[in-house]
């Protein structure tokens, strides 16, 4: 179970690795360099647009993943998204610019970013059905928060790594070539993802299925037949946490250098602290949900991300780096609670048979009806309104449609009494 719970943890930080540091080249660079004869402020969106394209790519990768993951196992579907995963980013390092192949460049990005989507749509229930399939029945919530770190994982180190090569460089440097370096070094971490993961046994719930031969030949159509009501709260219950997430991990860089005027470094050490804060809120929330359900955690969190925005916004724009860390750290801890019990809620909710496609499919769609243009859109209402209050109150919205949704749902885990996952 360790090594099951490790590997999911080292495999979903190095595919969000990937995926973040198109994140962060999309705040900081490729508006220069993709979308050159753009004006500054169009530039970015036109950036932040690609980077909503590659979240609506994700339900089709979740149906696709999820189909196999159900039919030939959740191991497989995992080696194979890595794989999908690390050829995409190498890719984006390997573009050439606008200046040199013109309107080709934008549309290969785009495409690449497709690819990453793909990939993202199927990683996350494969990774989560792993852990939680393997975890002892009153240690789901544990267990299924290896993959869920992952994502701040993965922020931190695309992080950490934009810091050092954008230190070890000089700006016309790191406009030029640097900013690659980030995507190039994919090529290692997915080689080491590789032989991690293939060292990894197949989901014992899973290995029963098939030996039972009881496996679905259709899992996404009996999912749509038999859970329709858990597919629909299971998504927009998402909502809220991947909207403000990406706000959080893609437009603040942009906002805060480009509107605050605070120093690229400082920006990127406020969003590493966050990250720490909602790396170690999700571990904690995970087995709080083992102690006492998934929902009440859940609704602690839906109601924090209610609350904050604004007052999260009001201390952003002092610009002080105390201040600042202060606003990341709450906003991250309202993201953690409603994150951690996520993995064990969503495989709780569906049967065996059609679990991957079920929880892949709605970890999807709340992914694109909350986060695809999330940072597109806050910028879009910070360039219209000339206020952060706008970009706050999209969040509240938002956050508010997930916190309807956590009420309704189910409680999946009552503590003493764990259900089977069967």
């Amino acid at each position: 179970m360790r090594r099951v719970a490790v590997t999911s943890a080292i495999g979903t930080t190095i595919e969000w690795y990937d995926f973040f540091i198109y994140s962060t080249a999309a705040a900081l660079v490729f508006n220069s360099q993709f979308f050159s004869t753009l004006s500054p402020a169009s530039g970015t969106l036109a950036a932040f647009a690609t980077l909503g394209v590659g979240l609506i790519a994700r339900p089709l990768g979740g149906v696709v993943w999820g189909h196999f993951g159900d039919r030939l196992g959740r191991k497989r579907m995992l080696v194979a998204s890595l794989l999908l995963m690390g050829v995409a980013t190498v890719g984006v390092g390997l573009l050439p610019t606008f200046a040199q192949i013109g309107v080709a460049a934008p549309i290969l990005l785009v495409l690449l970013r497709l690819l990453q989507g793909l990939s993202a749509g199927g990683e996350w229930g494969g990774a989560a059905l792993m852990s939680v399939e393997h975890a002892p029945p009153q240690r789901r919530g544990r267990f299924g928060s290896f993959p869920q770190i992952g994502v701040p994982a993965g922020l931190i180190l695309a992080q950490l790594v934009f810091l050092a090569v954008s230190n070890a460089t000089t700006p016309e440097q790191f406009a030029a070539w640097g900013w690659r370096i980030p995507f190039l070094l994919s090529l290692v971490l997915v080689v080491v993802g590789m032989v991690i993961r293939l060292r990894v046994e197949e989901s014992p719930v899973f290995a029963t299925l098939r030996a039972n031969r009881s496996r679905s030949r259709a899992p996404i159509v009996e999912v749509f037949a038999h859970r329709r009501r858990e597919l629909v709260l299971a998504s927009l219950s998402f909502v809220a946490n991947t909207a403000i997430g990406y706000v959080f991990l893609a437009y603040l860089l942009s906002y805060g250098t480009r509107v605050l005027g605070v120093e690229r470094n400082t920006m990127i050490a406020v969003v590493v602290i966050g990250s720490l804060s909602w790396l170690v809120s999700i571990v904690l929330a995970a087995i709080w949900s083992d102690r006492i359900g998934r929902k009440p955690v859940y609704l602690v969190g839906s109601v924090l991300l209610v609350l904050w925005p604004v007052p999260f916004f009001a201390i952003l724009d002092t610009a002080g780096f105390a201040a600042m860390s202060l606003a990341v750290v709450v906003l991250t801890v309202g993201l953690g609670l409603s994150y951690g019990p996520q993995a064990a809620l969503f495989a709780e909710m569906f049967e065996a048979r059609y679990r991957y496609s079920g929880a892949s499919f709605c970890y999807a769609v709340g992914a694109v009806v909350g986060g695809g243009f999330a940072p597109l859109i806050a910028e879009a209402l910070q360039q219209a309104y000339g206020s952060s209050l706008a970009v706050a109150l999209y969040m509240v919205a938002v956050a508010v449609i997930s916190l309807v949704a956590v009420v309704l749902i189910r409680e999946t885990h009552r503590p003493g009494v764990p259900a089977r996952l069967s």
